[in-house]
């Protein structure tokens, strides 16, 4: 091929056929990167039809080939000088590209990116960035190129760097003092195996002036991941007086900074970030007055004074990440503001503490990157942040400010990007906020905050917003329509707010969008169709919404889609083949929580292969769906509730060939079908078969081939035998085998499940003692081994579980007294469930130290003694629980926990408890032999629900601080031998919704009250003494008037009636009369005329909704004043 041959629009024939030359092009080109013997290197300079230069660049990243280009520029250059420079400009956007894409996949690169050019004219301008006459007219390049990259060039006859061959010797006395440097340097990888010789210019890192030969960069930087430089940095690097460029970064030395640095005078490149260095960084940098860039970020530095900063005049970089600033309060601010050049600052992590509100002066008039992330500020924003003009980056995320987002912000010209995520007490109208200008915005993450109010139909103005991110707040409306305009964006996220209305159709007409996250909102309406205009769309996630209505055929139109979660809404109707038509890069799909139906074929093979498949509470068929057998890599399969009967097909099982490969450390739930036949052995880390109809026993090699299992359900079947001992192989972090038919003893193996936290095993036929092994499973927060056979006494190895949260071995027949260390073996006890055992003793003491506890259930056994009075002691029963707190057990999956549950008995009614578990307290010691007086102290428990101490030989009173227990639900104290009067207070308690005190010794009047007027006679049933409503029995006069409550022996009429029944008979028949004549009259008006009924009408709702208002806002009062 000549290298000379220069091609021309106007000279040759043209081609036949195109598409030949292009497969002919494309060849060339992969030969060209596969074969470099067959490439050559061209200088391509000017078009011979337009004269237009050709810009042309390579860029490695590291050893690697990543990025190329050749295009012809778009204006003719008047000198060579300019179509090198605007190559070099072309680059430098390329690299600041690069370097923010790094970034934004959390790829560190602190180091500066290097830009190699060979045209002398061009390096000089662009380490000079004074302009004259001769570049007036490039100097927008010129501006570009030296704002973004610092420089180390190869030029030609003047610098040399990195070994190439240099014209003359470098300084004998600055080459001795690189070896004597090199002499204390630790360099396992030989990293400085080239420092040999007299020509220190081809020592790697090392560049020198052709001229003097002095020594003008020392670039040691360790970004490659080998082993980074250790050691000792000597003095003799002080005596390197030319040195301009020195970076030391990312090494492993010891010790403090080096103060002889502040001696090199022509520094202007100093990065010693995450180089090891410790302690206080050293003020007399401060006497650099030539550097422009300095990076000295390490989490082992500190600085007590920034004052030294205020020296640095010609400072245009300053990065100080993980720096220990927090002795600094607000007083960082005022050193930084001396510097006028100051163009990026970077104090990500750095402890800070305070601002200054007010400057004397604000000088940061160069100010571009403020990067403050990371901070503990604890304070709202100064307003002069508000009003720096040259402000391009703000980063003050995740920072604890707090106050309101200055509104100036949407002001400021040159602002591209703002990120002040998570500062959950920072706030701002979003009305006011996004009705700014915002002219240049185009990374907004405000997320994880206190906005609030609705979105603005300004916000449609923000036509340069690439990045919109709000999730995690409280807006309330609509997306409004004008956010169709937004033709730019790319990324939208509004997930976790309180949205409300439909979608709106504009949104169809975001075109460059790549990921729309609208989950956890109120949105309600159906998907638009318009939806599959976003062509790019890769994310789509409208989960946790009340969405209804079908999902739209065009979802099957967005071909580069890899996420689709419309999981939890209220969306109907028929999902078929035309819904996945076009989805082949589809790698998640949720459907769960809907009432979706699949109809395919049965030979339908999916374009996709997903990842993660959630098909739960959707229709599937009654067979097991055959198009599962095409993926490949399935990860995540949820099946649950899909109606799906008859056995699991053979290829879930481990045991033979897996064609539908669902791959190790996958997760499985099939869990509330009507699968029937043995339990498959899929090799999985989760697996939920509850609430199937499995039988027969739990197969002896389990521990064996299902190695890798971490979760395990199976409860809710109807599985038999004994549990083999090979569980105990097993990594489990949850085992659940509750419900079933299981018999037999608990196999001691179980111990060995070192990493158990769940262990339900309830309501089977298991008999024999409970292991002594279980007390090895230290990391134990649920046990559940109620509703079993099980015998004998309590393990005293059980008191090493010290993470326990519930206890529950209701139901079984074990004996022997309390454990006294019950009480303070478990510390973080919330439930402890001892019922219909045959436990005997007195109460031990000690179980008033459960600090943590909210259910107390000791009924239906032997227990004697008195109720200790320091159970006043519980201390989350003196509080109301007020915050529902799901209680979720096992790490392995956010989306698949083992919920806590336990069965409490109110009324004589067995109730599972689950998802409201946490605001749950109770006592229930019903059914024992507790005697004694009712202590007083017990009305401390202010936050007590339910107190049930019935049938027992509890004697005293009952206390008249009952009423104290404002949040009682239900109070049944019968068969006892209480006496005296209920209390009056007792009428307090207007959550009661339970009361049972009959059968005891009770005296007096029945209060009649708030909620006591509510309960039946069967409430207050077995007191000879009590009288008056719902009881029959009348109290006496003098019980009426204040005097003693007795009964008035027998009930009989009062004898000073005097005739006041016939004036009764006549009161009641004016009421009659009158009611008529109420509903008789506004009828004949109404008949004559008709238009009078809607005015008499709508008054009448008035009044209703008015009674029914105060009337509903009195009970809130109530409740409120009980709530406190």
């Amino acid at each position: 091929m000549d290298s000379k041959l220069k091609l021309s629009q106007s000279a040759g024939d043209p081609l036949i056929d195109i598409q030949q030359y292009g497969k002919l092009v494309g060849r060339l080109l992969y030969l060209t990167s596969t074969r470099p013997d067959l490439s050559f290197a061209t200088q391509q300079v000017r078009c011979v039809d337009s004269h237009k230069s050709i810009t042309g660049y390579c860029i490695f990243l590291g050893g690697s080939f990543i990025c190329w280009r050749a295009k012809k520029q778009s204006t003719v250059s008047r000198s060579s000088l300019e179509e090198e420079y605007r190559a070099l400009a072309s680059t430098t956007c390329e690299l600041q590209w690069l370097c923010y894409l790094l970034k934004d996949f959390h790829v560190p690169h602190s180091n500066p990116a290097l830009l190699f050019c060979d045209n002398k004219s061009a390096l000089q301008i662009a380490a000079n960035p004074t302009f004259h006459e001769c570049t007036r007219h490039i100097e927008i390049y010129c501006y570009l190129t030296f704002q973004f990259l610092w420089i180390i060039c190869l030029l030609s006859g003047e610098l040399i760097c990195g070994g190439v061959a240099q014209l003359v010797h470098c300084n004998a006395a600055e080459r001795e003092a690189l070896l004597d440097l090199k002499m204390g340097l630790n360099d396992s990888w030989n990293r400085l195996s080239s420092w040999h010789g007299t020509n220190c210019g081809q020592w790697s890192g090392i560049a020198c002036h052709n001229t003097t030969g002095a020594v003008l960069a020392v670039d040691l930087p360790n970004s490659s991941g080998r082993q980074p430089l250790g050691g000792e940095i000597r003095a003799s690097l002080a005596k390197l007086k030319s040195l301009k460029h020195l970076d030391l970064s990312g090494n492993n030395f010891t010790g403090k900074i080096p103060h002889f640095l502040s001696s090199l005078e022509n520094l202007q490149y100093l990065n010693l970030s995450y180089a090891g260095f410790s302690g206080a960084i050293p003020p007399n940098l401060g006497n650099l007055s030539s550097l422009q860039f300095l990076d000295v970020s390490y989490w082992g530095l500190t600085v007590d004074n920034l004052e030294w900063v205020s020296g640095l005049l010609s400072l245009k970089y300053l990065a100080m990440n993980s720096v220990d600033l927090s002795k600094l309060g607000g007083e960082w601010i005022e050193p930084l503001n001396k510097l006028p050049l100051l163009s990026e600052l970077h104090l990500e992590y750095c402890g800070l503490s305070g601002f200054s509100y007010s400057l004397p002066s604000l000088n940061f008039t160069s100010l571009k990157v403020l990067n403050l992330q990371g901070s503990l500020f604890k304070a709202k924003l100064p307003t002069w942040l508000a009003n720096i003009s040259s402000l391009v980056s703000v980063d003050i995320g995740n920072s604890w400010l707090t106050g309101r987002i200055p509104l100036g912000f949407g002001e400021l010209p040159n602002l591209q990007s703002l990120k002040l995520n998570y500062n959950l007490k920072l706030s701002a109208s979003c009305f006011q906020l996004f009705a700014r200008s915002w002219k240049k915005i185009q990374i907004l993450d405000l997320s994880i905050n206190g906005l609030h109010g609705r979105l603005p139909t300004l916000l449609g103005n923000m036509t340069s917003l690439i990045h919109f991110d709000l999730h995690f707040n409280y807006i309330e409306g609509g997306i409004p329509s004008s956010i169709g305009k937004l033709s730019n964006l790319q990324y939208i996220d509004l997930s976790l707010n309180n949205l409300t209305g439909s979608l709106p159709d504009s949104i169809g007409q975001l075109k460059n969008l790549v990921e729309l996250r609208l989950n956890n909102n109120l949105l309600q309406g159906s998907i638009p169709s318009s939806i599959g205009n976003l062509q790019r769309l890769t994310t789509l996630t409208l989960a946790s919404n009340k969405l209804n209505g079908t999902l739209p055929d065009s979802i099957g139109l967005l071909s580069e889609l890899s996420s689709l979660d419309v999981s939890l809404n209220k969306l109907t109707g028929v999902i078929s083949e035309a819904h996945f038509h076009r989805l082949g890069k589809l790698e998640k799909i949720s459907l769960s929580e809907n009432s979706f139906v699949l109809n395919v074929s049965s030979i339908w093979v999916p374009p996709f292969q997903v990842i993660a498949l959630e098909m739960g509470s959707c229709h599937l068929g009654t067979s097991f769906p055959s198009w599962l057998r095409s993926q490949k890599q399935v990860l995540v399969l949820d099946f649950s509730g899909a109606g799906i009967s008859g056995s699991i097909p053979n290829c879930l099982e481990g045991h033979i060939p897996n064609p539908f490969n669902i791959i190790s450390y996958a997760t499985v739930d099939l869990s509330s079908n009507q699968f029937k036949g043995p339990i498959p052995l899929p090799n999985v880390i989760l697996l939920d078969l509850s609430n199937n109809q499995f039988s027969g026993s739990i197969p002896e090699n389990i521990g064996q081939v299902m190695s890798v299992l971490s979760f395990l359900s199976l409860s809710g079947n109807k599985l038999t035998g004994a549990i083999p001992a090979s569980v105990g192989e097993l990594s489990l972090d949850v085992l659940d085998l509750s419900k079933n038919n299981l018999a037999g003893s608990i196999p001691s193996s179980i111990g060995n499940c070192s990493s158990l936290t769940v262990l339900d095993l309830q309501k089977n036929n298991l008999s024999g003692g409970i292991p002594n092994s279980i007390g090895q499973i230290t990391g134990l927060q649920t046990l559940h081994l109620s509703n079993n056979q099980l015998s004998g006494k309590i393990p005293s190895s059980l008191q090493n579980l010290s993470k326990l949260e519930t206890l529950d071995f209701g139901n079984n027949m074990l004996t022997g007294n309390l454990p006294r260390w019950i009480g303070e073996a478990f510390p973080r006890l919330r439930i402890l469930s001892l019922r219909s055992n045959k436990f005997s003793g007195e109460l031990p003491l000690a179980l008033s130290n459960s600090s943590s506890l909210q259910i107390l259930d000791l009924a239906e056994n032997q227990l004697n003694g008195s109720i200790p009075a320091s159970l006043s002691n519980l201390k989350a029963m003196t509080q109301q629980q007020s915050v529902n707190h799901y209680l979720l057990y096992g790490t392995l999956s956010e989306h698949h926990n083992y919920q806590e549950n336990i069965y409490v008995t109110i009324n004589g009614l067995g109730l599972r408890y689950t998802r409201t578990l946490s605001l749950l307290t109770c006592i229930d010691m019903s059914g024992n032999k507790l005697s004694g007086e009712l202590p007083e102290a017990i009305t401390k428990l202010v936050g007590l629900e339910v107190l049930n101490l019935s049938r027992n030989h509890i004697s005293g009173q009952i206390p008249e601080s009952i009423s104290e227990l404002r949040q009682l639900l239900s109070l049944d104290l019968s068969g006892n031998r209480l006496s005296g009067p209920i209390p009056q207070s007792i009428s307090s308690l207007t959550f009661l919704g339970s009361l049972n005190v009959s059968n005891n010794n009770l005296s007096g009047i029945i209060p009649s009250t708030n909620q006591m007027s509510t309960f039946n006679a069967s409430s207050f049933a077995g007191n000879p003494g009590l009288c008056g409503d719902p009881l029959t029995v009348k109290c006496s006069n003098d019980s009426n008037n204040g005097g003693d409550n007795y009964p008035d022996g027998g009930g009989k009429a009062d004898q000073t009636d005097n005739g006041n029944g016939f004036i009764d008979k006549w009161f009641y028949m004016s009421i009659g009369v009158g009611f008529a004549a109420g509903l008789l009259l506004p009828y004949l008006v109404f008949a004559m005329k008709r238009s009078w009924g809607g005015v008499y009408f709508a008054f009448v709702d008035g009044t209703a909704y008015r009674l029914s208002s105060e009337k509903m806002k009195a009970a809130a009062r109530r409740r409120n004043r009980g709530a406190r």
